[in-house]
């Protein structure tokens, strides 16, 4: 657990395992579609991260650890080495200004399209996303994803491992392991999408065997005290639905725990929900929570970091904060207003409009852009 002096104060230091940080605020995993076609992070990415490298923690944007795991177009891979190197420039640039990250690894399963990838999507079952599916030509119906056999089961497995060594070979502290939001090993986990007679469906201790092996071989390849995992229980998001949360996720833990992983983060944590408090009471090691935010103002802010660390978060995840405030942990500690956030430009549109454009309270407090570029061009050549 991380120790404080003050159980509320969001802005006191912090540890996470072996990392001692600043204080507890970390940037969560935003995806935002600025990569290259191949996967490869950009220079404005670069120029991104290194802008919020304040956060006590950053856990860097969902990557695939293979071709059929892309979920749309322009998002982050790990599994080539034009992909460990352009992220590597991505946490130079943060480690310069002070900061530590993670990486999501991801895996979109059926959220997928062969317009995007040239690949049948793969999933526990054959059954389609409920809705339209955003690729390069627009939006288009979801494909039906082919039913996952042994052996891929078995070298998706492997492909996470890999991409985990390559994260760490790429200068990350760690991995985070995404279990959550629908994706591939939520799809494992939730029964409408998991229709499987197998060893891997059925009842729940089947049906979270997939995401333990995966969390299980990627802390075999780093160490457990690099990975951490995201779930987001009761969540419908991307058609996923769950008869079963409070079982299902006491059957996922009991498989976890033993494993003493950095951190195990909670999607949209709600401190009065059952199932947290039945999670933070179940759950032996360092836990991060993600409030439900009701407003983007300071105010709004600091009071749900308070109650998310009040309720037994070792650490408070928040993700449009920072991605509209570059210099959130100086806003919040002097409680100076908050840039809103521009969705319009939060996902498909690329360019640094409504990424890389908020301002800081002062101009120098973010990096600019140019001596970004010239730093991690001078560190390639």
């Amino acid at each position: 657990m991380t120790q404080t002096t003050d159980s509320t104060d969001f802005l006191a230091p912090a540890r996470l395992g072996r990392l001692a940080l600043p204080h507890h605020l970390v940037m969560a995993p935003l995806t935002r579609n600025r990569a290259a076609a191949d996967g490869t992070p950009t220079d404005l990415m670069v120029t991104h991260y290194a802008q919020r490298a304040s956060a006590g923690l950053i856990i860097a944007e969902g990557s695939t650890p293979n071709p059929v795991g892309q979920t749309y177009p322009d998002i982050t891979a790990i599994h080539t080495d034009r992909h460990q190197e352009g992220w590597r420039r991505v946490t130079d640039a943060v480690r310069a200004g002070g900061g530590r990250m993670f990486l999501q690894l991801q895996h979109g399963g059926r959220v997928s399209h062969p317009a995007t990838t040239g690949l049948t999507p793969v999933a526990p079952s054959a059954v389609p996303l409920p809705e339209t599916i955003f690729t390069r030509g627009g939006h288009r119906p979801a494909a039906v994803p082919r039913e996952m056999t042994a052996d891929d089961i078995r070298a998706t497995v492997a492909d996470f491992a890999a991409a985990a060594r390559r994260a760490v070979d790429a200068g990350f502290e760690g991995v985070e392991v995404h279990s959550a939001n629908g994706m591939l090993l939520h799809q494992f986990l939730a029964d409408n999408t998991n229709r499987r007679t197998d060893a891997y469906g059925g009842s729940v201790e089947r049906r979270v065997r997939f995401a333990s092996e995966v969390t299980e071989a990627v802390a075999d390849a780093i160490g457990a005290d690099r990975v951490g995992i995201r779930i987001s229980p009761a969540s419908t998001v991307n058609g996923v639905r769950e008869d079963d949360t409070d079982g299902l996720y006491a059957a996922l833990l009991d498989r976890l725990k033993g494993l003493d992983l950095a951190y195990l983060h909670l999607v949209r944590s709600d401190p009065e929900a059952g199932w947290y408090r039945r999670i933070r009471a179940d759950w032996p090691g360092v836990l991060i929570g993600n409030p439900d935010l009701t407003g983007l103002t300071t105010e709004a802010v600091t009071r749900a970091a308070r109650a998310m660390l009040a309720a037994g978060a070792d650490l408070v995840a928040l993700g449009r904060p920072f991605l509209a405030n570059p210099d959130l942990v100086e806003r919040l500690r002097t409680g100076a207003p908050l840039n809103p956030v521009r969705d319009r430009y939060f996902m498909y549109v690329g360019g640094a409009a409504g990424y890389n454009d908020y301002p800081a309270l002062d101009g120098q407090a973010s990096p600019s852009s140019d001596s970004i570029v010239a730093l991690e061009g001078a560190r390639v050549a």
